[in-house]
């Protein structure tokens, strides 16, 4: 299960920047594009086995933002949205320049209010 060592990589990384204030995170948000191979629920499920295990981050939350898949037409020169995993513009011309939806990032960091 690859999603338990993407969230301890999550903790890493905030544990990193954050160092002594890491503790007092209350709620992350990751964004996981739809080609990311993450699975919402999946990473949720590790990230509770996690905090389970950490006295730490007990109260800790996690949301999971999916991000759609966006690619580029080089015909028309729009971003159109992939559904369906048809990489075909609306114009009709076929386009593999995913513009966005591969990417997986922590995009928030909540801190207890002082």
């Amino acid at each position: 299960m690859h999603e338990l060592t993407i969230v301890k990589d999550i903790f890493s990384t905030l544990e990193e920047h954050y160092q002594a204030k890491s503790e007092d995170i209350v709620k992350i948000e990751i964004t996981a594009g739809l080609l990311s191979n993450v699975q919402p629920v999946l990473i949720q499920n590790a990230f509770d086995a996690f905090i389970a295990d950490n006295e730490t981050y007990k109260d800790m939350e996690l949301d999971v933002v999916v991000q759609d898949i966006i690619a580029h037409c080089d015909s028309c020169n729009k971003d159109f949205k992939v559904e369906f995993h048809k990489f075909v513009c609306p114009c009709g011309q076929p386009s593999s320049n995913i513009v966005q939806g591969n990417d997986l990032f922590i995009s928030k960091v909540i801190f207890k209010q002082a």
